[in-house]
C-alpha cells in the first residue's frame, strides 16, 4: 500500500509528519512570495516624477554620511576635470581664449558698440563649442559716454590733474569750471564745514579702508557736495595702489538734488591738495567734462547650456560679467570671471560628462551699472526660481584662488564644504562666510544658495575700473586652478542626486 502524500505545492511527503511540515514551510514560501507581488505592485502605484527628483522636498532624506559618501564618488572625476584644466590639453586655453577676446574687442562700457561686438563674438564662440541652447535674451541697458575729460590746477601752480569722470556724470559748461577747492575726509567733515564748501569744488580725500565701506564717496560724493551749494566734485580713487592712476565707476545721483559734475582723481593728486589745504595754501582748478548720457540701448545677456540628462528643468548656473568700463581691457573686471564661467562647460563637454542637471552659462550685461542684464534676467526667470539649484559669479579676479564664498542654509554649506575637499590635489578647500556678487544677489535674497569665486584679492583694486586693467594683470596658471575650482564645484552639485537644501 503506497502511504506517500502530496503537500500543496506537489511535493512528495513519504509520512503524514513529513506531509504537515511540508506544508507549513511551502506556506511560508508562498506567503513571502505574496509579499514580494504586493510590494512590486504597491511600487507601480506610486506616482512617477520624471525629471524630478523624489528628494526635493526632504520625504526620502539621506542621511550626512549618505552624502558624504556620494560626494568621495566623485574624486575620480574631480582629478581628471583638474589634470584637463591645469596639466592637460586645456590648459592655458581660458586665458588665451579671454587674451584674443580682449585684444580683439577692448573695453566694453554699457550701450557701447564695443559691447554689441563683444556679445556677438561671444555667441559665435559659443556656439562654434557646440554648447548646446546658445542664445541671446534681450536687455535695455544705460547708455553714457564721458566725452573729452581734464583738469587743470591753476593755483598755486599749473598741474594736470590725471581724471576719469564718474559713470552718468553730467558734463560741465562747454567752457568748463573754474572754481577754489575745498578738500574733505570724510561726510561728516563736509557737513561741519558745509558753508565753506558752497561754490567750490569739493575734493574727498578719503582712504580705502574696504571696498564697501569706500565706495560710498564715488557713489555718493556728488550729491553730498550738492547738497551743501558745491560746483563740482573730485572723489580720490578707490584704490589701494597708484601710480598716478585715476579709477572710474558707477555713482548715482538723487532727485531733487542738483546735478554737478563728478570724477575721480589718482591718489597722489588727492594727497597732494590734502596736505596744500592743511597749510590753508588756496587751490584753485579749472574742469572740463563732456559727459553725455543718452536713451537706453538694446543689449543682451548671453546664454548656454549643458542640458541636464536626468533633471533637466533644474539649474545650475556659472556666469561671470561681459562688460566692462571703458578703460583698460576689462580682462580682470570681468573678463576672466566671464571665461573660467565658460571655461568650465568646455571642459565638461571635452570629458564626456553630462550632469543631471542642467548646467547654464550666464554672461551678463550691464553689471557695472548696478546689475541691469542680471535684474532683468531674474524678472523673466524668478517664476521658476524653485527649479535653481545654485547660482554662481566670478566677479573679484580670477588670481590664486583660495576658496568660494557661499551664501545659504547650514546644511547646504555642509554639502559644499565637504564638495570642497574633492580640490585637495590644488589645495583650495576653503568656504568664506558669504557670496558675492551684484549679479547674484537677486537669486540669494530670495534664498536661493549662491557662491562667489574666492582668490588673492591683495593686487586686485591696483587695476580696477582703470587703464591697467589689461591682460598684463592675467596669470595663466591662476586662472587655470580657477578653472578648475569653479568646474568640479558646479558639475558635482549639478549631478548630485538631491538639490542643496534651501
Amino acid at each position: 500500500m503506497n502511504t506517500q502524500s502530496t503537500c500543496s505545492e506537489g511535493h512528495t511527503c513519504a509520512t503524514p509528519e513529513i506531509l504537515i511540515t511540508c506544508f507549513a514551510i511551502c506556506g511560508k514560501e508562498k506567503r513571502e512570495k505574496m509579499k514580494y507581488i504586493f510590494l512590486v505592485f504597491f511600487i507601480n502605484l506610486l506616482p512617477q516624477y520624471p525629471g524630478k527628483s523624489l528628494r526635493r522636498d526632504d520625504s526620502y532624506p539621506k542621511t550626512f554620511e549618505d552624502i558624504k559618501n556620494e560626494i568621495a564618488g566623485y574624486s575620480d572625476i574631480a582629478k581628471a576635470i583638474i589634470d584637463l584644466a591645469v596639466h592637460g590639453k586645456a590648459q592655458n586655453r581660458s586665458y588665451e581664449r579671454l587674451a584674443v577676446f580682449a585684444d580683439t574687442i577692448g573695453p566694453r562700457l554699457s550701450g557701447s558698440k564695443n559691447l554689441d561686438a563683444a556679445i556677438k563674438y561671444m555667441f559665435s564662440a559659443l556656439q562654434e563649442d557646440r554648447l548646446e541652447n546658445v542664445h541671446l535674451e534681450p536687455v535695455k541697458v544705460p547708455h553714457w559716454e564721458r566725452g573729452e575729460e581734464f583738469a587743470m590746477m591753476l593755483e598755486p601752480r599749473n598741474h594736470s590733474i590725471a581724471i576719469l569722470g564718474l559713470g552718468s556724470s553730467v558734463a560741465t559748461p562747454p567752457k568748463g569750471i573754474t572754481a577754489e577747492v575745498i578738500v574733505v575726509a570724510s561726510f561728516d567733515e563736509l557737513h561741519k564745514r558745509a558753508q565753506e564748501a558752497k561754490g567750490k569744488i569739493v575734493v574727498y580725500n578719503k582712504p580705502f579702508i574696504s571696498y564697501g565701506e569706500t565706495v560710498r564717496y564715488r557713489s555718493q560724493g556728488a550729491v553730498e557736495a550738492a547738497k551743501v551749494g558745491a560746483v563740482a566734485s573730485l572723489i580720490r580713487s578707490i584704490a589701494t595702489f597708484s601710480i598716478n592712476s585715476p579709477h572710474t565707476g558707477w555713482q548715482n545721483y538723487q532727485r531733487d538734488v542738483p546735478r554737478i559734475p563728478t570724477a575721480c582723481i589718482s591718489v597722489e593728486d588727492a594727497e597732494m591738495m590734502s596736505r596744500m589745504s592743511f597749510r590753508a595754501t588756496k587751490i584753485v582748478v579749472h574742469l572740463k567734462m563732456g559727459a553725455k548720457t543718452y536713451p537706453d540701448s538694446p543689449s543682451f545677456n548671453t546664454v548656454a547650456e549643458i542640458v541636464g540628462s536626468k533633471y533637466p528643468e533644474q539649474i545650475v548656473l556659472v556666469s561671470g560679467h561681459l562688460d566692462s568700463w571703458d578703460v583698460g581691457q576689462g580682462a580682470m573686471d570681468d573678463g576672466g570671471g566671464a571665461f573660467i564661467s565658460w571655461e568650465a562647460l568646455s571642459l565638461i563637454k571635452d570629458l564626456g560628462l553630462r550632469p543631471k542637471r542642467t548646467l547654464r552659462l550666464v554672461l551678463w550685461t550691464a553689471e557695472e551699472q548696478g546689475g541691469i542684464g542680471a535684474e532683468q534676467y531674474y524678472q523673466l526667470h524668478k517664476e521658476n526660481i524653485s527649479n535653481f539649484d545654485i547660482v554662481m559669479e566670478s566677479d573679484e579676479g580670477t588670481f590664486k584662488p583660495s576658496g568660494l564664498g557661499f551664501t545659504g542654509s547650514a546644511k547646504a554649506r555642509d554639502i559644499v564644504k565637504e564638495i570642497m575637499t574633492l580640490l585637495q590635489p590644488i589645495n583650495v578647500t576653503d568656504v568664506y562666510d558669504s557670496a558675492d556678487g551684484t549679479d547674484i544677489d537677486y537669486w540669494m535674497r530670495d534664498g536661493v544658495p549662491g557662491a562667489s569665486l574666492r582668490d588673492d584679492l591683495s593686487k586686485y583694486f591696483w587695476f580696477h575700473h582703470s587703464h591697467g586693467d589689461t591682460m598684463t594683470v592675467q596669470d595663466p596658471n591662476q586662472m587655470n586652478l580657477c578653472a578648475a575650482v569653479w568646474t568640479v564645484v558646479s558639475y558635482v552639485i549639478a549631478d548630485m542626486e538631491e538639490m542643496l537644501p534651501r
